[in-house]
C-alpha cells in the first residue's frame, strides 16, 4: 500500500516534543482530535475558533490521525494521565 502524504503536518523534536503538528504551529494533531472527535466541535467551528488554521489544515490533522490511530491515541491517553496527575497533586 502506498504511503499517504499529509502535506500540513510535521514533525519536529523542537516543537511540541516531537507530537505531529500542524505545519507552521504548535497545534497538534492530538489537539485536532481532541476539540473534533472528543468535544464534538465541527472543523467549520474548529478553524473559526482558530482563524490561522486553515480547513485544508485540520482535515489533513484529521486524515493523519486515521492513518496513525495507535500513535495518536497513545498520546492523548498519555496526556490524559498526565493532566490527572497534575491535577491530583494540586
Amino acid at each position: 500500500m502506498p504511503k499517504v502524504l499529509h502535506p500540513h503536518i510535521t514533525s519536529d523534536p523542537a516543537i511540541c516534543s516531537g507530537s505531529p503538528c500542524i505545519a507552521g504551529t504548535r497545534f497538534s494533531v492530538r489537539v485536532v482530535v481532541g476539540y473534533i472527535l472528543r468535544l464534538g466541535l465541527t472543523p467549520e467551528a474548529l478553524q473559526a475558533d482558530f482563524p490561522h488554521l486553515s480547513l485544508a489544515a485540520i482535515y489533513d490533522a484529521l486524515s493523519y490521525y486515521y492513518d496513525h490511530r495507535e500513535e495518536i491515541d497513545a498520546e492523548i491517553t498519555a496526556n490524559d494521565e498526565l493532566s490527572a496527575h497534575a491535577e491530583a497533586h494540586e
